[in-house]
Formats: C-alpha cells, sequence, structure tokens
C-alpha cells in the first residue's frame, strides 16, 4: 500500500485551548459590542499567534457570536453623494446629535463630531438641551485644545444647524456648512456610523445615573475609541495611530488665517 510505518502510530496532539477561551470570554464581557474581528485584532496585540480560523472557531464555539439588531439598509442608502477626496485630517468633520435618558427617564443629547479623514472624535458635548450657541461652543473648545479648524463640516437640516449663531462663526472663521439632502442620511455616513458604534458601545450599555455621570462615562468612551478601539477601515488600527503614520502636515491653522 505504499504506507508509512509511522502512520499507524500517529496520535494528533489537541493543543489546550481553554486560556485564550478564557481571555476571549474576558474581553467580551467588557467590551460587549466587540464582534470576532475586533476581538482577534486585541488577541493579536496581546501576542496571541493563533490564525483567525482557530479563533473563529473558539469564538463561535463559547456562543459569542454578536448579533445585531440594526435592519438592512435599503438598497437606495448605497446611493450616495460624491464627496471630494480628502487627503489629511481637519479638511472636513462631520457632526449630528444623538439622544438618550438617565435613569430616571430624563432625557438628554450628545453633540458627536468625527473627523471624516482619520476618524478621530476631537468631541461629544452632553446636555440636556443643546442649541445653536452650544454648538458654536464646543467648536470654539475644539479649536482651542487642537489648534485647528477644518475647512468643511457636513451636518444635516437640523435647527441647531440652520441657526444664525453657527452661520456667522462659520462665516467670520471661514469653514463652510455642507448641508446634507432632506431625508438622505447617508449624505453623511461618516457620523452616521460612528453614532451607530457609540450607541452600541456606550450608550446601550451603560446606566448613566447624572449629568456629570454622563459626560464621564462618554469622554472615557471617546478616548477609547480615539486610543484602543481598532477600527476597521484604518486596516484595524486605532484612529491616534492612523495619525501617526499617515497624516500629511495641514495646510493650514487657525492662526494661519488671514
Amino acid at each position: 500500500m505504499q504506507f508509512h510505518r509511522s502512520g499507524w502510530y500517529y496520535r494528533s496532539k489537541a493543543r489546550d485551548s481553554s486560556i485564550i477561551r478564557k481571555r476571549m470570554q474576558e474581553i467580551a464581557q467588557v467590551r460587549v459590542r466587540y464582534g470576532f474581528w475586533r476581538i482577534f485584532v486585541l488577541l493579536r496585540r496581546e501576542g496571541w499567534r493563533d490564525n483567525h480560523k482557530r479563533v473563529y472557531r473558539l469564538y463561535k464555539d463559547e456562543g459569542l457570536n454578536l448579533r445585531s439588531k440594526r435592519p438592512r439598509r435599503s438598497k437606495a442608502a448605497a446611493h450616495r453623494l460624491e464627496r471630494p477626496e480628502l487627503s489629511t485630517n481637519h479638511e472636513c468633520w462631520s457632526m449630528d446629535f444623538v439622544a438618550d435618558q438617565l435613569f430616571d427617564g430624563r432625557k438628554f443629547r450628545c453633540l458627536t463630531v468625527v473627523d471624516n479623514y482619520s476618524r478621530q472624535c476631537p468631541a461629544i458635548q452632553v446636555g440636556e438641551s443643546l442649541k445653536g450657541e452650544d454648538v458654536v461652543a464646543a467648536l470654539e473648545r475644539i479649536r482651542q485644545d487642537t489648534k485647528k479648524l477644518p475647512k468643511r463640516i457636513q451636518v444635516d437640516n437640523g435647527s441647531e444647524f440652520i441657526s444664525k449663531a453657527l452661520d456667522r462663526w462659520a462665516y467670520e472663521n471661514k469653514v463652510t456648512l455642507d448641508f446634507s439632502r432632506p431625508g438622505k442620511p447617508t449624505d453623511n455616513a461618516f457620523i452616521e456610523s460612528f453614532n451607530g458604534s457609540f450607541r452600541d458601545e456606550c450608550l446601550n450599555i451603560n446606566w448613566f445615573l447624572s449629568l456629570e455621570d454622563a459626560r464621564e462615562k462618554i469622554e472615557a468612551w471617546r478616548q477609547e475609541y480615539n486610543c484602543f478601539r481598532p477600527h476597521s477601515s484604518l486596516g484595524d488600527i486605532t484612529p491616534e495611530e492612523w495619525v501617526k503614520d499617515n497624516i500629511v502636515k495641514p495646510e493650514f491653522s487657525t492662526f494661519d488665517r488671514p
């Protein structure tokens, strides 16, 4: 039969997977909205060399499959407006509002801001009632912290974004407000994607006892998003790492403008 004698005596050596299983369970318990691929990236960061096929098999065996409750997008959602190609950060930001409530039912809102190129989140403003003046104040705080402003900001047609206060601020700082079409949230896809992650990974898994408690927990999540959470569209690195490795120095700053 031309079968080697040693084949009769071979016994497979099953690898002990108890340790990696336990580590996967720990990651999934702390970061409940992280799916298989993000857990795999975190394991690689920690030095685990198991390939993705074995990790995925163990992931399913442990019953860690992440179930998404989001409805499927309609076909119309795939048709988006063409946008100018971005080459560095601070060229275009996106802004939007997300609503939630405290443990006692009191509602609050969050103003989210994202850089469309680096996917960094420079700020999340939390308040019971946010108006156009609050949007301006949040942008001014970002300018003080980063010493930068974008050339363009993508927003929807909400009353806060069409206010006179924001319009005057944009004119004085030479920032273009790019409004999306009514009823077309996919025109501002970057912020919609960010808000989905923000709700899944922060708002839906935390109890907020007060506005101050909400600010602290949301700020902690923002720091994690920028500095720890792997981002699939950036090659599974963090926005902070992407900025260090890929960002070209901007041609202007707020203090260079005439």
